[in-house]
């Protein structure tokens, strides 16, 4: 039976658990985790919390109209010659790398799928419940073993194979806070609580197999974020006794501020950097959100918004050539296109389109790609290993590059229709209602969504209410627009629906939907 907190079980450490304790979580929070935590929390809270401020005064002077351009104190970096470090040697070749959340059968499928590397994944594709959490913890601690197995209810068995994918794990953002953990009164950073008991139970089981703890760290706004970074992992090794520059960290460059500090993200973490990923969908949240009070950067429907257009264009070729220079992976999006099975026709199409986009990628100069099911591993590994004989591009320079900050900033033109504005409503509050549940990755309508995509959908209905966009038909787009749409898709009341239409047509704009939906969770 769990064991139920009625107070908040407390170490001496200063840490506190505010949660159902349940059979196997002591396991994973032990004594010594915790007080690897809260050493973590104490030395690195209060710069978060700072930099966190940074964020708000940024937006503050976004939406007085400043316009982002590359730093002037740092342009001594960004003309320097250095390098990250050597690429460790089983991140060589990172052509196909598949994601998905820490669930015990999707780990097995993940490694076994046969591509380079899995990014086992606590933030965009999870709902961060307790229990996903915990038990995704016990699940990798697992993996890493080899003792992983799962049984589905209807008897089939999963173990690992004898060849599985480098693992790296993606711990959440520096905005999120852990609320079941608390380390002297306080919330502990949920990125602090991921990164730190994946590293504090598998970082040397890890290297004892000829490999190491590698992570994917995302929704970076600034050098001075990744600089924070950097200092974790240094503690974090000096308490472990393990060398200096051993982890390896892969940023995703999924801000639009980002995009402006790319070198110097790399020169904070270059003792630990494994390159840069071009994280599309986020990238595009991020542009509609910074830019949210501005009518002149109102987007069309999403999928307009393709990667052929300028100001995406510019991001990835600047990326690859930033990486290129530095000795870093540059690493391509997702693709979101899942198997269709019951149908060939569009199973076809949307497999070309999964190729079309993946030999954009490669002729580009990408040195690897992401997909986030099984059945998409040989469509892209098939396309990089056609176009890509050695196991990386780093010989590509792309010093045909050119990219400013009007490139970056271009915003395209096209329509917003109302199968535009219906496929935000519908999909959002679909998505929404399976992450209130615990399931964080949700198949719909063909194409694999996670909160990235959905907070697309969201602060796209919020931008167009917000500046009264005009349909193709002629309508303009207002609250009462968007509730007619959502009593046409959602006629029932629920709480995904009351939410997520607040945070389509409400006064105020949610920094993140995972922040609002997040109080919900158990």
């Amino acid at each position: 039976m769990p064991i139920m907190t009625t107070t908040p079980t407390r170490s001496s450490s200063g840490l506190a658990v505010h949660a159902r304790l349940e059979p196997g979580f002591a396991e994973i929070l032990t004594a010594e985790a915790g007080r690897f935590l809260t050493t973590l929390a104490r030395a690195c809270e209060g710069r978060r919390q700072e930099l966190l401020a940074r964020r708000v005064e940024r937006q503050r002077r976004l939406d007085a109209g400043e316009r982002p351009d590359f730093l002037p104190e740092t342009r001594s970096v960004r003309e320097a010659a250095w390098t990250v470090a050597p690429i460790a040697p089983d991140l060589t070749d990172r052509r196909v790398e598949i994601t998905g959340p820490v669930d015990r059968k999707m780990i097995i499928n993940g490694l076994n799928s046969g591509a380079r590397v899995f990014m086992a994944d606590f933030e965009d594709s999870n709902a961060p419940t307790w229990r996903n959490n915990l038990e995704g913890q016990a699940n990798l601690r697992d993996a890493v073993r080899g003792t992983i197995g799962f049984t589905s209810p209807e008897g089939k068995r999963y173990a690992l194979a004898p060849r599985t994918a480098t693992l790296m794990v993606r711990p959440r953002g520096w905005h999120l806070d852990e609320k079941h953990v608390t380390v002297d009164g306080r919330p502990i950073s949920a990125a602090l609580f991921d990164f730190g008991l994946f590293f504090f139970h598998n970082a040397a089981a890890l290297i004892a197999k000829g490999t190491g703890p590698y992570f994917y760290l995302p929704k970076l706004e600034s050098h001075l974020e990744a600089r924070l970074w950097n200092d974790v992992f240094n503690l974090a090794q000096d308490e472990l006794g393990i060398p200096r520059g051993t982890i390896r960290a892969t940023v995703l460059i999924e801000t639009i501020l980002a995009a402006f500090e790319m070198d110097e993200i790399l020169y904070e973490l270059k003792d630990h950097s494994a390159g840069l990923n071009c994280g599309r969908w986020d990238y595009i949240f991020s542009f509609i959100k910074k830019f949210r009070q501005r009518p002149d950067c109102v987007l069309p429907d999403r999928a307009r918004v393709t990667m052929d257009r300028h100001f995406l264009k510019s991001y990835v070729d600047l990326l690859i050539q930033t990486c290129h220079r530095r000795g870093a992976h540059a690493m391509g999006g997702m693709a979101a296109q899942i198997p269709i099975k019951h149908d060939p026709v569009a199973n076809e199409a949307a497999l070309e389109k999964v190729r079309q986009d993946k030999l954009r990628e490669v002729r580009a100069g990408h040195d690897g790609t992401w997909v986030a099911h099984p059945g998409l591993v040989p469509v892209a590994a098939q396309v990089f290993d056609a176009a890509m004989p050695g196991p990386n591009q780093l010989r590509v320079a792309r010093d045909d590059v050119r990219v400013t900050a009007a490139d970056l900033l271009a915003v395209p033109e096209g329509e917003i229709t109302a199968a535009g504005l219906r496929t935000n409503v519908d999909v959002g509050i679909q998505y929404l209602e399976s992450w209130l549940r615990g399931v964080g990755c949700v198949p719909i309508y063909n194409l694999m969504e996670d909160a990235a995509t959905a907070e697309i959908s969201r602060s796209q209905v919020w931008q167009w209410v917000r500046h009264g966009a005009r349909l193709a038909d002629g309508r303009v787009v207002t609250e009462g627009l968007v509730r007619q749409v959502m009593a046409a898709a959602f006629p029932t009341e629920s709480l995904a629906a009351e939410l997520f239409g607040k945070m389509m047509t409400g006064a105020e704009f949610p920094e993140f939907l995972t922040l609002i939906a997040y109080e919900h969770l158990e």
